[in-house]
């Protein structure tokens, strides 16, 4: 699981701010507009009953999709990192604790009003889909919290992961991100590790699947070192597989079996939205290796980041991503930028709309790969497939290879 929340700042390679506020976090009260997100399953219908727009049932699109990109845009970075003495004080301050804590009812009464909604025939067939794209952006955003959660050691929050992963039937992240991702990212052997040269399309079966199969056998082997088999209450996830399946027939007994294609739409589109963050965060870049030919810790270098304010608040610092994993003991508060990382062009709002056009896509972030490792394309994670038209094109010069 990574460092213990107690760890220090002490020695990290971080970002230099000008003018920093002598307040721990001068972002503190702005965290609980995270909880915009799962509310957000909420709005659609009180504001098409007060403005008698049916757009607004597509409110999480447009919030995920065109809102917080235009306001990243607008507000541009933060600028701000926690100081080294206030490390303990922000770790255990219980505040941003309750912030993800909240999260999880938000999102399961907001699940509930738009099973409501889905059983109503007064709505369309249109604004019912929109419901579920709104509900499976909520699903996906759902998973980084249950991703927050996860990472913790205590019992009671390493269960609300669980929980929040009920409404996607995402429950084997929360083993194969935390054993399998951290353990292995940055590498060819992380199926969640996107390849430069592959494409969000070509990235999504093989890190479903991989990740999938991942999970069962990092679970199966931790059970049978305890001695378990693998239908045991103990199996993680079977627990969390189990929170889904109750939720799910608990909403079709309460509103009927018309619900199922809603409740799998969004999941989907959840787990869609999941994977493309992933393939955001780590596109390309390959962690060195030791003299001895295993993989080198994993730095800040090995992870894109990003510090656009609005996405950070939204995503609880999901943006920090290089100093979470060098450091996947830290609480979300407490996380910095960091200038040994790479940076992203834009916040992830913006990079998962470029991702699902390949050409743009690569036009953009290609060169971004070269140029962190020096114009040495070889150093970086290549597409295996493509690994000798990528080397060839780059001997070539960038403009070949684009």
């Amino acid at each position: 699981m990574g460092k213990s929340s107690t760890e220090s700042f002490s020695g990290a390679n971080v970002q230099s701010v000008g003018n920093r506020s002598a307040k721990p976090d001068p972002k503190r009260y702005l965290w609980v507009l995270g909880l915009i997100a799962p509310g957000s399953a909420i709005l659609p219908s009180q504001l098409v009953l007060y403005t008698g727009l049916p757009v607004f049932w597509w409110i999480g699109p447009i919030i995920v999709l065109i809102a917080i990109p235009v306001l990243d845009w607008v507000v541009g970075d933060d600028g701000t990192n926690p100081r080294d003495e206030d490390y303990e004080l922000l770790s255990n301050d219980r505040y941003y604790r309750w912030c993800t804590y909240l999260f999880l009812p938000i999102q399961l009464i907001g699940l509930w009003a738009a099973c409501y909604l889905w059983a109503q025939d007064q709505l369309s067939f249109l604004d019912k889909f929109g419901l579920a794209m709104t509900l499976g952006l909520v699903s996906g955003i759902g998973i980084n919290a249950a991703h927050e959660l996860g990472h913790r050691v205590e019992h009671a929050e390493r269960w609300l992961a669980k929980v929040a992963l009920a409404q996607s039937g995402y429950g084997h992240f929360f083993v194969e991100h935390n054993k399998g991702h951290h353990a292995r990212v940055a590498t060819p052997d992380d199926p969640a590790s996107a390849r430069l040269g592959e494409s969000l399309w070509e990235f999504l079966p093989r890190s479903v699947l991989g990740g999938f199969r991942s999970a069962i056998t990092l679970e199966r082997d931790r059970l049978h070192r305890k001695g378990l088999r693998w239908w045991t209450w103990q199996n993680n996830i079977l627990q969390a597989w189990a929170m889904t399946l109750v939720l799910y027939l608990a909403l079709l007994a309460a509103f009927g079996p018309a619900m199922l294609p809603y409740l799998l739409l969004q999941a989907v589109v959840g787990a869609a939205l999941l994977e493309t963050v992933n393939y955001v965060e780590h596109y390309g870049l390959l962690r060195s290796r030791k003299p001895n030919g295993m993989w080198a810790r994993c730095s800040p270098a090995d992870s894109w980041n990003s510090d656009r304010l609005v996405t950070n608040i939204f995503l609880f610092h999901l943006q920090r991503h290089s100093d979470h994993h060098a450091n996947p003991g830290r609480r979300y508060q407490t996380l910095r930028s960091s200038q040994e990382a790479p940076q992203l062009p834009a916040g992830y709002a913006s990079m998962i709309v470029l991702a699902v056009v390949p050409p743009l896509w690569r036009r953009v972030m290609d060169p971004r790969v070269l140029a962190h490792y020096d114009g040495d394309v070889s150093r970086a994670n290549i597409a295996p497939r493509k690994r000798q038209r990528i080397l060839a094109a780059y001997d070539s010069g960038p403009a070949a290879a684009a």
